[in-house]
């Protein structure tokens, strides 16, 4: 499964000090990929994905919010690397990895 969105980056704030960031992946996305999920998730509910911002591509992994969906960590080296910041709208491409 691949999925090509946009998304506004937003900061955590259960822990703003520590600047983690992160896209929210539309609520359709995030329904059929706790679906397709069911019973393979990882620690603290995550999937394994692919995912490429701009220029830059890494592995890493999406987690549940309850009141979100699944949400993406941006770091700080794609932000710097991609002229990031809270607030900003990026394109995002994430593919499911290992199913």
């Amino acid at each position: 499964m691949i999925v090509d969105f946009e998304a506004e980056l937003w900061e955590w704030a259960a822990r703003p000090t520590e600047s983690w960031t992160f896209v929210t992946l539309p609520a359709d996305v995030s329904d059929e990929i706790r679906e397709r999920a069911a019973g393979r998730r990882r620690g603290f509910g995550s999937v394994r994905v692919r995912v490429t911002v701009g220029a830059t591509g890494w592995r890493t992994s999406i987690f549940p919010d309850s009141s979100r969906g699944y949400v993406l960590p941006i770091k700080r080296a794609v932000r710097e690397a991609e002229g990031l910041e809270v607030g900003s709208t990026c394109a995002v491409t994430v593919e499911l990895v290992d199913f």
